[in-house]
């Protein structure tokens, strides 16, 4: 459920040089191939589904850095979710807030696709070892059809947004799918509110990139060519936010030379300059089990904004920046309390979906 990728256009590619030959380009691979390859995990769910389909729909949940923090374990009466710690971001994510919040994600992704193809279950968390998500079937809650077809086509999209305000009705629409017991959900639409979030985005941005240990660990998870990232299957691909897809080898340093500071708070200015409203999750409390139902009110709002045509992007830093915490939490009326997601929404174009590792990847 994060997000940031540098700016870098053909002026970069001539900073580099020679060295981008036409032997390195066609090594990198195309767009067309990565977005087959994305496509076919996006492929509409069977009417009789097997297991490691539901699986399938369950991994297209957000999650941070695209890190799919997730293994899944099948069994005759359900599935149960449990947390890759192989996968921890431990500089952004040092608690593992974010990973759990992404096991909700994918939680609620597996059961509204289970719910669809009348095989419903319900969700318990397990607190047991690391914590993991049970899923029985039998019982549940009914289908809900807008949110399972938005499932495959819900993305976070890193752009810019039309400024076109969202209607009361819609904004109504979202905090209804998105209510969820033990969390709170503020939307923001005024604009002197929504600059306050981007102040604290600009601070807390400021203050990541600052921390050299915080750049090592994003680096670690870019991913700049087609290739690449159809072979990792995870990472932050940088077609995916708008930038231009460049060899392997180019794009570390691409990355170096372009990813500064001012550039990127520049660019999170303008991109909520273009945005209709923030939405602001808080848990009613600090734990694995409120994280958890945290991710899974956020993948709800996700998947009915993209049901009613609205983009979505995470805008996190004001929550990862810890001494930022509280003065967001008073923002949003909630002092005292850790909010757990910012989300930004709007209306705007689509870009290439993230890729997604193969469900026999993610088995235990």
């Amino acid at each position: 459920m994060n997000r940031r990728l540098f700016l870098a256009g053909g002026a970069g590619l001539a900073v580099a040089g020679i060295g981008a030959t036409y032997f390195s380009l066609r090594s990198m691979g195309s767009m067309e191939e990565y977005n087959a390859a994305v496509a076919a995990t996006r492929e509409a769910l069977k009417q009789a589904p097997e297991a490691s389909d539901l699986i399938r729909y369950a991994t297209l949940a957000a999650n941070s850095h695209n890190t799919q923090p997730w293994r899944f374990k099948i069994s005759d009466g359900g599935m149960e979710i449990l947390p890759d710690m192989t996968r921890q971001i431990t500089i952004v994510d040092p608690d593992n807030h974010h990973m759990y919040a992404s096991l909700g994600c994918a939680a609620e992704n597996l059961a509204i696709a289970c719910s669809a193809r009348g095989r419903p279950g319900a969700l318990r968390f397990n607190p047991a070892d690391d914590g993991s998500i049970a899923f029985a079937f039998g019982g549940g809650l009914p289908a809900e059809p807008m949110l399972f077809v938005a499932i495959p086509k819900r993305q976070s999209t890193r752009g810019i947004y039309d400024g076109k305000p969202v209607s009361t009705v819609d904004l109504q629409s979202l905090a209804a799918a998105a209510a969820m017991p033990g969390v709170d959900l503020v939307l923001i639409t005024d604009r002197p509110r929504i600059e306050r979030v981007r102040d604290l985005v600009v601070a807390g941005n400021s203050a990541q990139l600052a921390d050299p240990a915080f750049v090592r660990e994003l680096k670690a998870w870019l991913r700049f060519s087609p290739r690449q990232a159809m072979r990792t299957g995870d990472g932050l691909f940088s077609a995916s936010s708008g930038s231009p897809a460049l060899p392997a080898w180019l794009g570390p340093m691409m990355f170096d030379l372009a990813f500064k500071a001012e550039a990127e708070n520049e660019k999170y200015a303008g991109q909520l300059a273009s945005t209709a409203g923030v939405a602001v999750f808080v848990a009613h409390k600090d734990d694995r089990e409120h994280w958890i139902l945290a991710g899974r009110a956020c993948q709800r709002f996700a998947l009915q904004a993209t049901a009613l045509g609205l983009k979505h992007a995470f805008i996190n830093q004001p929550f990862e920046v810890a001494s930022l915490r509280p003065e967001l939490a008073t923002l949003v009326g909630l002092p005292g309390r850790r909010p757990d997601i910012v989300m930004r929404f709007g209306y705007g174009p689509s870009l290439p979906y993230s890729a997604r590792r193969p469900v026999e990847a993610v088995l235990a």
